[in-house]
């Protein structure tokens, strides 16, 4: 049974209410008591974990209505009605209608017990399917976002899942261009701050003056031409994410500042002694190697520590050529719609550059070449991609070319070798020996 389930008692007997408390109490189960269905309404929420156990004659709105009320809020939520003597019929009615159980009077403390812990069970096991419905939606829409079926790719979106719903600060490490802010979006999007602000700060394009007061605000007249008032980020997101880019070129006096309200969940706004208290969870992004700079004293240790809770890592695109061609004809359709007109095909020979080419500027150059190619543009420059340009070889390009096309028509075909092996007009084994050399 999971301890953080808890039992909403609505019975308008005082005496009867601490029975079944007292009765739960003793089995370790935890129980909140009210005595109408109005207070009962209150306490049950959204998130409320737990059941509900009801007096079917109550003050007011009785039992039968609210079950019907909370049946309506969340047709999983365990209800069992109390009944007299007189109310038996009427309670097997209820079941019908969605009643987990009924209890008749007078009851036992081990026949409470016992409907109870069936019930806590149900609303566990209810509970856990639901949440893994919900990761498993969150991996798919991750899948959209996050594109690519490299492992690199795989592994950074499953870590996205598992850290995206936590308060644990998150350091996201890569070269420019990887998508460092489209992943820190994509933590703050699938997490319980979904619903509150995002907002995105680039360090490195703040004049330092400017750096204090726009991220923890000022009060009026603290400095030459303040005049109002202004709430900082960390205060104006108050609840949210704030994704902070070129962590490295944040002012070290403001480092300590940063820390501070990191550790201690409070802020003061330039010229003010006043702690705020703030929920912010911070997402920091950089290009640098901080444990490097930390050693040399361009970067504080303690704040790099701090940040580093949790650390992706988003691979450069020349390391995962595989999605290339997948991300490339992603890019080519959005733009293909963005300029109104058809999207032009993917020839050999484009393909084949787009393969050997090193992307020094990632992901961004990719989409950028995408809608170049959509203008019916050349998508380099004369020899951008040639051998010279430090791209691969040949071979490794044909062979990220060919992982990419196998990883396609598996999952086209729900993993069916036979299947894929017919649409690619290729052998099963052929097929086979290639999935292992790929490790698809």
């Amino acid at each position: 049974m999971n301890e953080a389930l808890t039992v909403l008692i609505v019975e308008d007997d005082p005496l009867v209410l601490l029975g079944c408390q007292q009765a739960l109490s003793l089995e370790d189960i935890p129980s909140i008591g009210v005595g109408s269905a109005e207070a009962a309404l209150e306490q049950v929420g959204e998130d409320f974990a737990g059941i509900v156990i009801s007096d079917i004659r109550l003050p007011g709105i009785d039992g039968l209505e609210l079950l019907g009320r909370l049946k309506a809020r969340d047709p999983s939520l365990p209800v069992v009605l109390i009944t007299g003597h007189g109310d038996i019929s009427m309670a097997v009615g209820a079941m019908r209608d969605g009643a987990y159980d009924f209890i008749e009077k007078p009851f036992s403390p081990e026949r409470l017990v016992d409907v109870v812990r069936r019930a806590l069970e149900q609303r566990g096991l209810a509970r856990e399917v639901s949440a893994l419905r919900r990761q498993l939606a969150g991996r798919q829409a991750l899948e959209q976002r996050l594109i690519g079926r490299s492992p690199a790719m795989q592994q950074l979106r499953e870590l996205i899942a598992n850290v995206a719903d936590t308060s644990a600060n998150v350091l996201i490490e890569g070269e420019t261009g990887t998508g460092k802010e489209l992943v820190a979006r994509c933590l703050h999007d699938f997490s319980r701050r979904r619903d509150r602000q995002f907002v995105a700060l680039n360090c490195g394009g703040l004049p330092e003056n400017l750096f204090e007061s726009e991220i923890f605000g000022h009060e009026a007249h603290a400095f030459t031409g303040s005049n109002k008032r202004r709430i900082g980020k960390i205060e104006h997101v108050d609840g949210g994410s704030l994704f902070l880019d070129e962590i490295e070129s944040m002012p070290l006096n403001l480092q300590i500042k940063l820390l501070r309200v990191l550790q201690e969940h409070s802020l003061e706004r330039l010229g003010s002694n006043q702690p705020i208290p703030v929920d912010c969870r911070v997402i920091a992004a950089t290009k640098a190697d901080l444990g490097k700079l930390g050693k040399t004293g361009q970067f504080r240790s303690d704040l790099y520590y701090r940040l580093n809770v949790v650390t992706l890592e988003l691979p450069p695109l020349r390391e995962r050529r595989e999605d290339i061609p997948l991300l490339f004809e992603h890019f080519l359709q959005q733009s293909s719609l963005r300029f109104d007109r058809p999207a032009p095909e993917l020839d050999r020979n484009t393909l084949s550059c787009l393969m050997a080419h090193d992307w020094p500027g990632n992901v961004r150059e990719l989409r950028n070449v995408a809608e170049r190619f959509a203008l019916g543009l050349p998508v380099f420059k004369k020899g951008a991609a040639s051998a010279e340009s430090g791209g691969p070889s040949f071979a490794e390009a044909v062979e990220a070319f060919e992982r990419s096309l196998l990883a396609d028509a598996l999952e086209r075909h729900g993993g069916n070798l036979s299947q894929a092996a017919q649409a690619l007009g290729m052998a099963k084994t052929t097929l086979f020996d290639k999935v292992k050399k790929y490790g698809l």
